[in-house]
């Protein structure tokens, strides 16, 4: 296991960012703010990780020097690039965590990533496509959306209709938004705009409306990393007491897709690592990039048993001020979800839960949080559970 902790952070605003054109300017954005927060100098960065999904998003790739245009004091630190679908900021914080635990280095800089708007929707949906299963769900109607809906689809034929419940998190998710100012859309939507179809709100695919699918965003995060002696000395400090990869078929005929299996077998490593449960979290980050992502969490989490994951937002466990607010940054619904930072914003919005620093977000007394970063329909599943250091 680890004992990194993330000592500094930046994070950009997330939505469609016309003044940076590309993943080099919002790089430029984050990289050297988080330097600072971290109250560190550029030369003390001795390894530099970029989470950056792209495939085809822009033409430009090969991202993980553009960090030096922007910092250049980090010429000849050795720079990695990390791609692992929707978890791709994950990957980039596990490869950092791994260069700490090996002791090859004593701060790392981790990055996250996307410029996803500067194309047109169509070629945005088949650049997603990418994260499934082409030999068998290439030809889905609606992309990546028919792919959840497919789920949503098998989840309300053995479990029942949960409209309710999926529109229950978007509006849970498009209220918390308004309060944290890096969102896309920072706007309380109602639960009745969520549950009725109309003109501005219509179905996407299958029983999912527009409501229900998470945003196309551009934008970036970054952290800094150091191990547990160093970070003890430092002017903040949130410590990973598990960080945990677990990666599944990725066909979804291969799996009990309406399971998260593999989302399951990582939380429950993640529990078992850190030596808590589902019950010890103040708070938690988890995966909507679809509502029925989110439902099918609170499942694999062991929130709910299986196929009562609706309870949990209908009787309000995990809406703000209930007993474990879900996604309180408003998740990818509200928050975007450029796909190379979506991880690193996660892990930089739980760090400023438990160090006191989300604002509007704040969880009253938060001590433990826990986070849920998924690649594909819960292919590549990355849990931490996350407390605060000093």
């Amino acid at each position: 296991m680890t004992d990194a902790c993330i000592v500094g952070w930046a994070h950009s605003p997330f939505g469609k960012l016309e003044d940076s054109p590309d993943a080099e300017a919002l790089i430029a954005r984050v990289a050297r703010t988080a330097i600072e927060d971290a109250g560190i100098a550029p030369a003390d960065v001795d390894s530099v990780h970029v989470g950056h999904f792209n495939g085809g998003f822009q033409k430009q790739d090969f991202p993980s020097s553009l960090v030096l245009q922007s910092v250049p004091e980090l010429r000849f630190k050795p720079a990695t690039r990390y791609e692992n679908a929707c978890a791709t900021g994950s990957a980039a914080l596990h490869g950092a965590m791994n260069v700490l635990d090996a002791r090859r280095g004593r701060f790392a800089l981790v990055l996250g990533v996307e410029k996803m708007t500067a194309i047109p929707g169509a070629q945005v949906g088949d650049v997603l496509l990418g994260c499934a299963y082409r030999k068998e769900e290439g030809d889905i109607p609606a992309g990546f959306a028919g792919v959840f809906a497919r789920i949503a689809e098998s989840y309300f034929q053995r479990h029942g209709d949960k409209s309710d419940a999926l529109a229950a998190i978007a509006a849970k998710n498009h209220r918390n938004g308004v309060d944290n100012p890096y969102a896309q859309m920072r706007k309380d939507l109602g639960y009745d705009f969520c549950r009725t179809e109309s003109e501005r709100n219509p179905f996407v695919a299958g029983p999912l409306k527009r409501t229900d699918c998470s945003l196309v965003s551009d934008g970036a995060a970054a952290l800094i990393l150091t191990d547990a002696e160093t970070a003890a000395t430092m002017k903040k400090a949130v410590r990973f007491r598990a960080a945990v990869q677990v990666s599944d078929l990725m066909p979804i005929s291969a799996r009990d897709i309406i399971r998260f299996e593999g989302a399951r077998e990582a939380w429950t490593r993640a529990y078992a690592a850190a030596g808590v449960g589902v019950n010890d979290l103040s708070f938690a980050e988890v995966h909507d990039c679809f509502t029925i992502a989110e439902l099918i969490d609170y499942e694999a989490m062991g929130l709910a048993a299986e196929g009562q994951g609706a309870g949990a937002v209908l009787d309000g466990t995990v809406a703000m001020g209930g007993r474990l607010p879900v996604n309180p940054s408003g998740g990818l619904k509200s928050k975007g979800h450029p796909i190379g930072a979506t991880g690193v914003s996660m892990h930089v919005l739980a760090a400023m839960q438990l160090a006191g620093e989300a604002g509007g977000m704040q969880v009253p007394g938060a001590t433990l949080g826990g986070v849920f970063n998924m690649g594909g329909a819960a292919v590549a599943n990355y849990v931490s559970i996350m407390e605060r250091l000093r």
